[in-house]
Formats: C-alpha cells, structure tokens, sequence
C-alpha cells in the first residue's frame, strides 16, 4: 500500500479513535471496577532516561521522575496508537478502508499486546510479560484486556473512518 495523504490521515484517525477507546475503557475500568491502568508517566520516564543512555530500569517507579514525563508519556502513548494503525494499513489493501472487516483489525490489535510484554515491561524492570510484578497473572489479563479494547477501537474508528469513503 503506497501512503499518500489521504492514507496519513485515515492513519491518524484510526490509530487516535482506537487509542481513545482503549482510554475510555480504561477511565470506565477505574470508575466501576477501582482497576488502575498504566501511568503513562512512566512510559515518559522511561524515553527521557533514553537520552542518559538507560534503556532498562531495575524497578523504574524506583528511577528518579523526570520534568515532562507525564506530557511526554501521553504523547508517546497516542503516537503508539497512530504507528499500530499504520502498521494495520499496511496489512490491508486500500479497500478495505471503505468497508473494513473485523478479523485482521481485531486479530491484529490483541497481538499489540507483545510490546508491551516483550519491550516495555523489561524496560521498566518488570519482567517478560510482568513475571516480575507481584501479580504476573493479573497484570497479564490487565494487558490483554487493554489491548483487545484497543483492538476493538481500531475496527470501530475504520467503521467510522470509512463513512468518508460512502459519499
């Protein structure tokens, strides 16, 4: 698929309206359920301490807070979102973005799921898949749940997005 700036934008909407339902699941899991989700200062954290060359912390709650870390994680939290849907976009041929089906954008989006257990929770100290958290198992199931609502979003924003393409 050859990206042109009709497909940047179709990127950029799906890969924001999946990552506001993945954060709209999350507020509505905190709200009902007391369930927190991920401080995304952290994530923020973590790329500032990039620039010190430290990509892997022993515990990074325990790594000194850094200025613009909460700002900085929400951002790379959001552009995460945009270079999944990217990736899914160019999983796809250009018509299925005006009428998506369910099975790649789903299959795909829970499978996002690896890189926060193969990246992100080693880099923060950890473990592969949280084995070093207290509740490896229920911070697993918290991932899954968080991705798939993630996955869900990118189905729900193509739908939206291929509105665009009917007129």
């Amino acid at each position: 698929m050859i990206f042109n700036s009709d497909l940047l934008f179709d990127t950029v909407i799906i890969g924001v309206i999946a990552t506001i339902v993945m954060d709209l699941w999350a507020f509505l899991q905190k709200k009902i359920f007391n369930i927190p989700s991920l401080n995304y200062a952290l994530v923020g954290r973590w790329f500032l301490y990039f620039g010190k060359g430290k990509f892997t912390h022993n515990k990074i709650i325990d790594s000194a807070p850094m200025p613009g870390e909460m700002i900085l994680g929400w951002i790379i939290h959001y552009l995460t979102g945009i270079i999944f849907a990217a990736v899914l976009l160019i999983l796809v041929n250009q018509s299925w973005l005006s009428q998506p089906t369910p099975i790649l954008p789903i299959t795909f989006g829970i499978m996002t799921v690896l890189f926060p257990f193969l990246i992100m929770q080693p880099g923060f100290g950890f473990g592969v898949a949280a084995s070093k958290t207290p509740a490896p198992n229920t911070a697993r199931l918290r991932s899954l749940i968080a991705h798939t609502s993630f996955a869900v979003g990118l189905y729900l924003a193509a739908i939206l997005n291929s509105l665009r393409y009917a007129a």
